[in-house]
């Protein structure tokens, strides 16, 4: 049980089917194996890591992964997790957004090795192309209603309602399943908690139209100590895998910010560090858990941007809160001096940089005494900056521990 041992003690694993005879496939002759991510955004976010790191350790243990991106049943809408229906997008967007989730996903994966090499593959290739008929009588007679309406992604959303077009989506995955199984021998599905009545309906599909045997299991939707899903900042708002919607600086920021309660559980799931070192640095306490942190967001960030990328934002990090170096590696928004002449106000700046989202959230942050500029505290937002005394560098920061950093630049 070498390969499914290493899974559940890193807590990779929350429900699977036929636990031993799994546990003989994974560390038995390479198999494939198969995990889908929806086009419903230009990037995958944290909540989407966890399967990537279990595609990533069972590739390591010989395995190819074959990586699925919706472009067909991101048309659909998975109904799973959610309480109404979501936004309707059209081809084109969805089109772009796949083709952007592919060229992220490289990041993770080896799709080089002539042995095991991960496949990225489109549903939209094969859905697109089904015949309706053909498809309700080869697939849709497999499927029971009855079962279907007891599935819980389904059930909690009949008192708000829920579409003919989300109610076939569980018949669309399952059918992704079939499909890699016939052209790539893939018997194994991995999904998040919220997938697993779509896996045992693929698995249940192959097993009534194939005769053959498949297995599948999840991973666990992730909370913090507090009970926040994994995928949202302390702000609010998404941690991206994208550097342009989320820099790595700020991917960091998340890490070394994580509740210390936290630390060694997210080691664990998002890093490939050893267990034996991860059960040492779990013994450390107080004043000793910043190392931890520190240790978790250098792993974390590297993954994900690189070593070189997680360095830089660990010495940014550092000369933020312990004073080392200089501000150079903060993230910078570099601005034509002459813009002071025409008038720019703190609040102008707060918006600029994105420390805050709205002109509202400024006025709040700023009553609450959680603006800065440099070591004084914002108390009028609206207040322009002398063009005369202003430095060519202003750091900024909102809350305790969010920081941007201005640069004037000359004519």
């Amino acid at each position: 049980m070498e390969l499914l041992r290493i899974l559940s003690e890193r807590g990779l694993i929350f429900q699977m089917t036929a636990e031993e005879k799994l546990s003989e496939l994974l560390d038995g002759p390479p198999l494939s194996f198969y995990i889908g991510f929806d086009a419903t955004a230009e990037s995958l976010h944290l909540g989407h890591l966890v399967p990537l790191m279990i595609a990533r350790h069972l590739q390591d243990g010989g395995h190819r992964p074959i990586i699925v991106v919706g472009g067909g049943t991101a048309l659909v809408g998975d109904p799973s997790g959610r309480s109404t229906e979501r936004t309707f997008e059209s081809m084109n967007t969805v089109a772009g957004w796949a083709g952007s989730l592919r060229r992220q996903l490289g990041r993770f994966l080896d799709f080089e090795s002539r042995d095991n090499g991960a496949i990225m593959l489109d549903n939209w290739d094969w859905l697109s192309g089904l015949n309706h008929l053909e498809f309700l009588r080869d697939v849709g007679r497999h499927f029971s209603v009855n079962r279907m309406l007891s599935a819980e992604s389904v059930r909690l959303r009949l008192e708000t309602g829920i579409s003919f077009l989300e109610f076939s989506y569980s018949l669309l995955q399952a059918y992704d399943f079939l499909h890699l199984f016939r052209e790539f021998d893939c018997v194994l599905q991995i999904g998040g908690s919220d997938q697993w009545g779509n896996i045992v309906a693929g698995i249940d599909l192959i097993r009534r139209s194939e005769g053959k045997e498949t297995w599948g299991f999840t991973c666990p939707l992730v909370t913090t100590a507090s009970g926040e899903k994994m995928s949202k900042t302390q702000a609010g708002g998404a941690v991206w895998l994208d550097p342009r919607l989320t820099s790595p600086y700020d991917y960091y920021q998340f890490w070394i910010n994580v509740d210390d309660k936290d630390a060694v559980y997210f080691m664990k799931l998002y890093t490939f560090m050893p267990m034996e070192e991860i059960d040492e640095l779990s013994l450390l306490k107080g004043a000793d858990l910043r190392s931890v942190k520190e240790r978790l967001a250098v792993e974390a960030t590297a993954i994900t941007h690189g070593m070189e990328e997680a360095i830089r934002a660990q010495k940014a990090s550092r000369s933020l809160f312990e004073g080392e170096g200089s501000h150079d590696e903060v993230p910078s928004l570099q601005l034509p001096r002459s813009i002071l002449r025409e008038g720019v106000t703190c609040l102008d700046l707060f918006v600029k940089t994105g420390l805050c989202d709205t002109r509202s959230e400024v006025r709040r942050l700023a009553g609450q005494g959680g603006l800065y500029i440099d070591s004084g505290r914002v108390e009028d937002p609206l207040e322009c900056l002398d063009p005369d005394t202003t430095p060519d560098s202003l750091l900024l920061r909102a809350g305790k521990k969010r920081y941007y950093r201005v640069v004037f630049s000359a004519e």
